[in-house]
């Protein structure tokens, strides 16, 4: 994770170069108040203040010279400067007007997984504001992301269950939280059997990794995360491109240990249990098969119609367990199916949520955060895909409909009407270079839910 605390800073009498955001709409007025070495400059590099696009404009001396940053009106969105600080060269800038939610595209914009390639450091560029309220919320928020990216990012070989444990004692430790981890055969001894299954034909065992944290006479906040390491799909086992990018199968863990590492920076008044299941769904002779029929948490037993939708089995013990402390709200995140992707593609998150309420509130905070979300429905006439003719339920519903709907009711059936519940079927990867997100790892709906939760908690 990155310190981004030196990338934002308040403005004082140090030497900077000013950097002014300007709408397309906006730039003639403004060149017309400039002397004409700047208007000849503007011309000369073709720039129009479109969006994510700079210009680096002379003055009357060597280090007399300013930045123009083409942004969309109104207020500096999360990205809208993040172009900039990918393209400027290393030095201190003076942000003319107020933040917004910039902050985080300027650190983010600078941050980069370098864990296996070694590249020259480019250098810091440092933006120095008046609004001294933004600065915190947009530090914590990018080394949110940045843990989120990172782990996403690393290899199955270097993050496997064991790994993912430790990520969570590391990021416990500062806040003197409490880490229980339950693993290998120890899951059927403390009731975790789902887990179990999905685990036990990999060389590394399976965990069940819990965190709990803050005043007990706070409310409970739940935060689940699934933690499926790598994915074969098992036994049903996925095709070469398919299995491609199973390394971001824990992205649902990421998400989750990040917010909960914002609830504890934030000193939230809640009584916070992070639960995160991790296994590897792999294939051996011990194997889960299709037919056979497991146990859970609940009581409830499922038979497995597909070994590739391991993620709603793992998650049916973690939300069990969650019920049994009596919260007062439960999120998950997970990256559980297919389907949500080719409903809403890679840049929004299928919400899902019982309480009506808390998903307006998660819907608003995430356009007011620029971290959309899109709900969908708990349909509940297609609780009827889920029926088993030998068990309470299978685990995949028949045929390709609604896959993102059934796989939340299967979950529903472990949550009860009573708790307010949400649940983020997540793709945590960007699919292409965008301004501030590369390629790789990220953090989707984060940055919503914990608007959400800062807004209910502080």
């Amino acid at each position: 994770m990155s310190d981004f605390s030196a990338l934002l800073v308040p403005a004082d009498a140090q030497p900077a170069i000013p950097l002014i955001p300007l709408a397309a709409a906006g730039l003639e007025a403004w060149l017309g108040a400039q002397p004409e070495r700047v208007r000849v400059a503007v011309a000369a590099q073709g720039f129009t203040a479109a969006p994510d696009t700079v210009a680096i404009l002379p003055g009357d001396g060597p280090a007399d010279w300013l930045v123009v940053a083409g942004v969309t009106p109104g207020a500096l969105g999360p990205w809208a400067l993040a172009a900039a600080a990918a393209r400027l060269p290393a030095g201190r800038y003076l942000l003319s007007g107020e933040l917004g939610q910039a902050g985080l595209g300027w650190c983010l914009a600078q941050h980069g997984f370098g864990r296996y390639r070694r590249s020259e450091p480019k250098g810091a560029r440092v933006l120095a504001t008046t609004s001294l309220a933004a600065i915190p919320a947009a530090v914590a928020e990018a080394q949110a992301t940045a843990l989120v990216r990172d782990l996403v990012d690393t290899p199955a070989s270097d993050m496997g269950p064991a790994a993912l444990a430790q990520a969570v004692i590391d990021a416990a430790r500062p806040f003197g939280a409490t880490v229980d981890v339950v693993k290998g055969e120890a899951l059927l001894d403390q009731n975790f059997p789902a887990v179990h299954a999905v685990g036990r034909a990999a060389a590394e065992p399976p965990r069940l990794i819990s965190l709990e944290w803050g005043d007990a006479a706070h409310p409970r906040l739940a935060i689940i995360g699934k933690g499926i390491t790598f994915d074969s799909g098992g036994l049903n086992i996925k095709p070469t491109g398919g299995m491609a990018l199973m390394k971001k199968d824990m992205g649902g863990a990421a998400h989750a240990l990040a917010l909960a590492r914002l609830v504890m920076q934030a000193g939230l008044r809640v009584r916070l249990h992070l639960i995160i299941p991790a296994a590897e769904n792999a294939i051996s002779g011990n194997a889960m098969r299709p037919g056979d029929v497991i146990a859970t948490r609940a009581g409830k037993t499922v038979e497995i119609t597909n070994t590739d939708a391991e993620g709603r089995l793992v998650l049916c013990d973690a939300l069990t367990l969650a019920v049994e402390k009596a919260p007062a709200l439960i999120i998950d995140f997970a990256t559980l199916t297919g389907a949500a992707r080719v409903a809403l593609g890679p840049q929004l998150p299928a919400l899902f949520a019982n309480d009506d309420a808390l998903a307006s509130e998660l819907l608003a905070a995430g356009m007011q955060a620029g971290d959309p979300l899109w709900r969908l429905p708990l349909w509940a006439p297609y609780h009827d895909m889920l029926k088993s003719r030998i068990a309470d339920m299978v685990n995949s519903a028949e045929g390709g409909f609604a896959g993102a709907i059934t796989a939340a009711l299967f979950l529903e059936k472990f949550v009860p009407a009573s708790v307010p519940w949400a649940h983020f079927d997540t793709f945590a990867w960007n699919n292409g270079d965008r301004p501030g997100r590369p390629k790789g790892g990220e953090a989707l709906g984060l940055r919503a839910v914990w608007a959400v939760l800062r807004s209910r908690f502080q």
